[in-house]
C-alpha cells in the first residue's frame, strides 16, 4: 500500500507522489510570534514532525521542511505598542520561546526557518510580477498600498470551495485603495503611527508586507516555484492559504501540489486562543508534565481530528507512556547488553496504519498490542520473542517521536546505564528473594513490609506466574529539570 494523503484542495484522500523521486519538499505556516506558544499552536509543528518521520523513515525520502516565523505584522505591532517596547525585541523573546517549546517536545529542526523580515526584496519581485501580469495593482491614492485584484485570477475560491460572490471584505488592510473590499493586502504603506522600524523601502512608497505575500515569497525562496507538501492548522485555510494558492499561481508558479491541514486543541469546544482566555502555554505546562507525555498527547489523535483538552488527559497520555516504558525496563534486563536496539522491519499493521493518511490512532493500537505480547512473553520466560517485542515497539515509537529511550529525553526518560541497571537490578532481586522467602514462611507482615519499602523507592511489583516482577514507578506528575523546562 502506498502513502494516502488527505489533499484539502480536492477534498480526497489521494496517492502520493513527489515531483522529484526520492525528495519532499514541504512548507508549513510557522507561528506569528506575537506571544508565547499554547499548545493549540504547538499541534501543527508536532502533526508534521510525525509526517516528516514517517516520509524519511517510513519511505527513505530526503525531506527539506521549510518552516517560517512570522515576525511583523498587525498583530505584532499592536502587541509590542501595548506592551510599550520595540517590536522586534517581543518578536525575538517569543521565537526563543517557541523554539525551546518545539525543542522540548522533540520535534526535528527545520531545514530552514526563514524569517519574513529577511525575505522584503523577494518579497518586492513577486509584487512586480503580478502587477506586470495584471493581478495587483498600487492604491491610487498614494499611500503605497499594494493589492491583489481576486477577480483577474478566475480560480481564486478554488482551495476551499467558495465563489467570490459568497465572500466577506477582505478586513487585513485599510479599503481606501481597493477596487473590490474582497482584494487583499500584498504591501501595507506605512502609516504615521507606526515605528519607522517596521517599514521598509519598495517602488510603492515605504511600508511593510501583508501576511499571504511573506509565506509565498519565503516558500518560493527555500522550495522552488513548485513543491510538494503545504501545511498548516485548518483556521489557515481561508483566507491565507487561499490567497497564497492565488497569488502564487497568478504569478505563474506551480506552487503547492498538496495541501494538508491539521484540527485544532479545543477546550470546552471552543478553539483554543489568548483572546478566549483558556490558552494552556507549553511553559507552564512542562512545569508539572514530562515533555514526552505531553508529547504523546498531542501526537496520538489522528492530525485531522479535534484534540479536546480535559483535566484527565495529560494524566492518561503519562499512563500510556509509563506502560511503554514499564515493558521496555522489564525486556532490556532481559538483554545481554542492556539495550534495546530498534527493528529493521515495523509491523505490517503499523504501516498499513501510517500510511493511511497518518493513521496515529491505529498505529499506537500496534504499539501497545505488541506492549502486550512483550510483557506476555517476559512473564512465560520467552526472552527471545519479548526482545523482538520491545525492538518493534523501539522502531514504532521514535517514528512517532514518543521513544522512551530516544537520547533526546534524557536518561531520566528511559534506561539508565548498563552498570547502574545491573547494580539496581541484583539490589531488587536480592529484595524480592527476601519476600518470597517470607511469603513461602507465610510471614507476610514482613513480605508486605519488603514490598512497601521498595514501593517508597519507586519500585513496582508485579507478581506473574513465573515469578515477581518489576519497574521503575513514575509519580502522575513530575517536576521538570531546569535544563527540560521552557
Amino acid at each position: 500500500m502506498s502513502l494516502r494523503l488527505f489533499d484539502s484542495a480536492t477534498r480526497e484522500l489521494r496517492d502520493f507522489t513527489p515531483r522529484q523521486a526520492g525528495k519532499v519538499g514541504m512548507y508549513i505556516c510557522g507561528l506569528t510570534t506575537q506571544g508565547a506558544p499554547h499548545i493549540g499552536h504547538i499541534r501543527f509543528a508536532v502533526a508534521f514532525d510525525v509526517l516528516r518521520r514517517w516520509l524519511e523513515a517510513g519511505h527513505g525520502y530526503d525531506v527539506t521542511l521549510v518552516r517560517n516565523v512570522t515576525d511583523i505584522d498587525d498583530k505584532v505591532l499592536r502587541k509590542a505598542a501595548e506592551a510599550g517596547e520595540d517590536w522586534f525585541a517581543l518578536t525575538y523573546r517569543n521565537e526563543r520561546l517557541t523554539g525551546e517549546a518545539l525543542d522540548a517536545l522533540g520535534v526535528v529542526p527545520a531545514t530552514y526557518e526563514p524569517r519574513a523580515t529577511g525575505h522584503v526584496p523577494d518579497m518586492v519581485t513577486l509584487m512586480e510580477t503580478l502587477i506586470d501580469k495584471g493581478h495587483a495593482y498600487a492604491a491610487p491614492d498614494g499611500s503605497g498600498d499594494v493589492y491583489f485584484d481576486v477577480r483577474s485570477w478566475p480560480d481564486y475560491g478554488s482551495l476551499t470551495g467558495q465563489s467570490i460572490d459568497d465572500m466577506t471584505s477582505a478586513d487585513d488592510a485599510d479599503p481606501r485603495g481597493k477596487r473590490d473590499p474582497r482584494d487583499f493586502a500584498l504591501w501595507k504603506g506605512r502609516k504615521p503611527d507606526e515605528p519607522e522600524s517596521a517599514s521598509w523601502p519598495t517602488p510603492f512608497g515605504p511600508g511593510r508586507p501583508g501576511w499571504h505575500l511573506e509565506c509565498s515569497a519565503m516558500a518560493r525562496r527555500w522550495l522552488g516555484d513548485e513543491f510538494d507538501i503545504h501545511g498548516g492548522g485548518i483556521d489557515l485555510r481561508f483566507p491565507h492559504h487561499e490567497n497564497e494558492q492565488a497569488q502564487s499561481r497568478a504569478a505563474g508558479l506551480g506552487f503547492a501540489r498538496y495541501w494538508l491541514h491539521n484540527a485544532w486543541v479545543t477546550v470546552r469546544g471552543q478553539k483554543m486562543g489568548k483572546s478566549l482566555g483558556n490558552a494552556l502555554e507549553v511553559r507552564h505546562l512542562l512545569e508539572t508534565t514530562r515533555p514526552l507525555v505531553l508529547r504523546y498527547y498531542l501526537t496520538a489523535a489522528h492530525y485531522r481530528s479535534t484534540i479536546e483538552f480535559h483535566p484527565g488527559s495529560l494524566e492518561e497520555a503519562g499512563a500510556a507512556v509509563e506502560r511503554i516504558e514499564g515493558f521496555l525496563e522489564r525486556a532490556a534486563r532481559r538483554s545481554p547488553s542492556h539495550e534495546i536496539v530498534a527493528a529493521t522491519e515495523l509491523p505490517a499493521d503499523f504501516v498499513a496504519s501510517m500510511d493511511d493518511d497518518l493513521g496515529v490512532s491505529g498505529a499506537l493500537a500496534v504499539v501497545h498490542e505488541t506492549v502486550r505480547a512483550g510483557n506476555t512473553a517476559l512473564d512465560e520466560d520467552d526472552d527471545e520473542a519479548a526482545l523482538a517485542a520491545a525492538s518493534a515497539v523501539v522502531a514504532m515509537t521514535e517514528i512517532l517521536g514518543v521513544n522512551p529511550l530516544a537520547a533526546h529525553w534524557g536518561s531520566r526518560d528511559g534506561l539508565s546505564d548498563a552498570a547502574a541497571e545491573s547494580a539496581l537490578e541484583a539490589l531488587v532481586r536480592a529484595q524480592l528473594d527476601a519476600r518470597q522467602a517470607a511469603r513461602q514462611e507465610r510471614d507476610f507482615e514482613r513480605a508486605d513490609a519488603i514490598r512497601d519499602t521498595l514501593a517508597a523507592a519507586g519500585i513496582a511489583i508485579t507478581d506473574t506466574p513465573s515469578g515477581a516482577q518489576w519497574s521503575l514507578a513514575r509519580p502522575a506528575a513530575e517536576t521538570v529539570t531546569t535544563e527540560k523546562k521552557v
